[in-house]
């Protein structure tokens, strides 16, 4: 059987074609608007930019989703658009499946489980999850990805380079240069199940000792570079279980912080991609981590980064705040810069300022950081510009969706008091040696 998930040419030439359509229109439209003086009508455009993608599924939808995410990397009306882009994909067919599946562990893999349902369970932009019930017994998500993902990947990543290269001549005031490479480097690394796997045991070791955190186990007989078995975790959605238990937000809402936040803190490494779909809740309230495809490692000094721009803000210490930002991979950040980034920074560090019970956005916007956003945008505009560190990309993306989590369940917490709890007696050679252990343990690189 020929391999049919390799990036072949083929399968780049074929992907060019048909997302080059959903994002040709737009460039067409820019250059009338530079020649012609023709107005580029957003608003419209982007309604149909959205459909075209939201048609296309695969990693171009799973970029539009963080991209919408990520402040500033696009203008308002494509944000609105793309934000509505849901992560459900038409799920193979059960022949393809069996072929998939054949390819993966054998012509006789069907002996290696006592059940294996047809119809997926769940179905997302790269692969598709199927319960099934192992020779032991134990129920089992089996996650198979797609055929020629690699190819999608390398063609979608090269139109998404084309779209930021359009947006950059208008009227962005962010060079999205590392932002597309943080991108495409994750979105590789999401491909590599065997990597995820590893990446799986990682965050059921670093949280084993955490409680309302629950991470399932590999079955790493059942896996390979394209389908990851674990052990099936049963848990509702988290909203509608708050429906239903709306006494349970707060509780839920200090399991995902410690869920996301012991990681971070403990080891420097972050979960990119913290949407509502990837937790469960479990009949006990605690929390279920379902995918981690999407992992960031920091070194030791980034983590002490993030902790002194904290102490710069809550002090005023304008060389500390600076020598922050330095740390994250800003270079040799300005006065006027450091004043713009700060809005920024108030903004995401006000939950964890004040020592009081609160939500995470007292205006209860129902866009997260929508507004402080476009203040930064135009004061970015105003002192020429930046452009974002790779380092920056994902930890600003995984807080705000961190923080549109804790919007939707309309939890009121003390953060304060939860943070200062998570970085009590922090060290950065600590973090630097614990994170070492970690991380080799699992056959993982360490951060550069």
């Amino acid at each position: 059987m020929p391999n049919t998930d390799e990036n072949r040419l083929g399968g780049r030439i074929a992907r060019y074609a048909r997302v080059g359509t959903a994002v040709g229109g737009l460039a067409a439209r820019f250059a009338g608007e530079r020649v012609l003086g023709i107005p580029l009508e957003r608003d419209r455009h982007a309604a149909e930019l959205r459909a075209a993608l939201g048609g296309l599924k695969g990693p171009l939808m799973k970029v539009a989703q963080l991209l919408s995410t990520i402040p500033d990397a696009l203008p308002r009306e494509y944000v609105q658009e793309l934000s509505q882009l849901q992560a459900d994909a038409p799920s193979m067919g059960w022949p393809f499946v069996k072929r998939r599946m054949a390819s993966e562990l054998g012509p006789t893999w069907h002996k290696r489980f006592r059940h294996f349902e047809q119809t997926a369970a769940a179905a997302a932009s790269l692969g598709q999850v199927h319960r099934a019930i192992g020779l032991d017994g134990q129920t089992l998500a089996c996650k198979l990805q797609y055929p020629d993902m690699a190819s999608a990947v390398e063609a979608d990543l090269r139109q998404l380079g084309l779209i930021f290269a359009i947006f950059e001549r208008t009227d962005s005031a962010i060079s999205t240069k590392q932002i597309q490479a943080e991108i495409g480097a994750r979105l590789r690394e999401e491909l590599d199940y065997e990597r995820e796997a590893k990446h799986a045991r990682l965050y059921r070791a670093m949280l084993a000792d955490t409680s309302g955190v629950h991470v399932p186990a590999v079955v790493p007989d059942l896996s390979t570079r394209r389908l990851l078995t674990l052990e099936w975790v049963e848990g509702r959605k988290i909203l509608d279980f708050v429906r239903d238990h709306p006494d349970a937000r707060d509780e839920l809402a200090m399991n995902m912080f410690r869920a996301w936040y012991v990681p971070f803190y403990g080891y420097g490494i972050i979960h990119g991609d913290p949407h509502l779909g990837n937790y469960t809740v479990r009949p006990d309230r605690g929390i279920n981590l379902l995918d981690f495809g999407c992992i960031r490692v920091f070194p030791a000094r980034f983590v002490k980064g993030v902790i002194d721009l904290y102490d710069a803000l809550q002090t005023g210490n304008q060389a500390k705040a600076v020598e922050a930002y330095r740390t994250w991979g800003f270079g040799n950040p300005t006065k006027e810069l450091v004043d713009v980034l700060n809005i920024w920074a108030r903004f995401v560090y006000a939950p964890i300022m004040d020592d009081r019970s609160r939500r995470i956005e007292e205006t209860n916007s129902g866009h997260y950081g929508r507004e402080t956003a476009a203040k930064v945008h135009a004061e970015l505009r105003r002192v020429g510009g930046v452009e974002v560190p790779r380092e920056f990309v994902f930890m600003d993306r995984a807080a705000i969706g961190l923080g549109s989590v804790f919007l939707h369940l309309q939890a009121e917490v003390n953060w304060y008091r939860l943070f200062q709890e998570m970085i009590q007696g922090f060290d950065v050679d600590v973090l630097h040696t614990r994170q070492t252990a970690a991380l080799t343990a699992q056959a993982l690189p360490l951060p550069e």
